[in-house]
């Protein structure tokens, strides 16, 4: 299915040239609307679909898409995998270096269990400072490991380190083969010594949940663990089903009519 993905995106020609290409560096975000309306991701929008990246499915459908980013391990992740796996829901993990080579079992799991694993840079650099040289080994590297312990054959999603980037590291990775993926549900989530309980992770899940999300949450967090369940049972409840980015892919390259 991957090299069906690689070989579609090949013959696509994208012709807009109507924003010109820059080195400035941007933190990515949006305004939120809530009551289950996509958030206003302003001049982002053209920008990420400009280099064939993705941000949300299809607003129309109720469809949703889990995605976890992976930068060290609190404990957590096999929780997040248990769940994941006895709610028949998949997932998408972006690691970097240092956590495919501290917890390699976890990273078999992920790929063994049906989830896809996709490149948060293997450094976490920020690829506005770096030069196109050390984008290409840092990406190249990970790659690597990934494959040294999975079965995965190839990385095609990418996830910029903090949410930074420009138009050319925009540029850098799609020309390399990436599809690079942001986000339209998160929150801040990454601390891994506070504790709000899982209601607030819940809570903040739920009233920026849209069609088409893509749900950014990171597993240091216990809340998170602990929320899953919750969030799973509730999303299906209001008529949500859960879909894996590869299947987003393939929907926005061969739309259903």
């Amino acid at each position: 299915m991957k090299r069906v993905f690689l070989g579609l995106l090949a013959i696509v020609v994208w012709f807009s040239m109507t924003i010109p290409v820059t080195s400035e560096a941007y933190g990515y975000g949006y305004k939120k609307k809530y009551n289950e309306q996509p958030p206003d991701l302003g001049f982002y929008a053209p920008l990420i679909e400009k280099y064939n990246g993705i941000y949300m499915g299809d607003p129309d459908q109720k469809k949703v898409y889990l995605t976890f980013d992976n930068g060290y391990e609190q404990g957590y992740t096999g929780t997040i995998l248990d769940i994941l796996k006895d709610k028949k829901v998949p997932a998408t993990f972006f690691l970097t270096g240092n956590y495919v080579t501290d917890n390699p079992d976890l990273v078999k799991r992920m790929v063994d269990e049906g989830h896809i694993i996709g490149n948060h840079s293997n450094k976490h650099l920020d690829f506005t400072k770096s030069s196109e040289k050390e984008i290409k080994e840092d990406l190249s590297n990970l790659d690597k490991k990934i494959k040294k312990y999975t079965e995965q054959d190839s990385v095609l999603f990418f996830r910029p380190a903090k949410g930074v980037f420009n138009e050319k590291s925009l540029a850098l990775t799609d020309e390399l083969g990436y599809i690079n993926v942001f986000w339209t549900v998160a929150f801040v989530d990454w601390h891994k010594d506070r504790k709000n309980g899982w209601k607030k992770s819940f809570d903040e899940v739920m009233k920026q949940i849209h069609p088409g999300a893509i749900i950014l949450l990171h597993t240091v967090s216990q809340d998170n663990a602990d929320a899953l369940n919750h969030m799973i049972d509730e999303l299906r409840k209001r008529g949500y089903e859960f879909g894996s980015l590869e299947e987003l892919l393939w929907e926005k390259l061969v739309p259903i009519s």
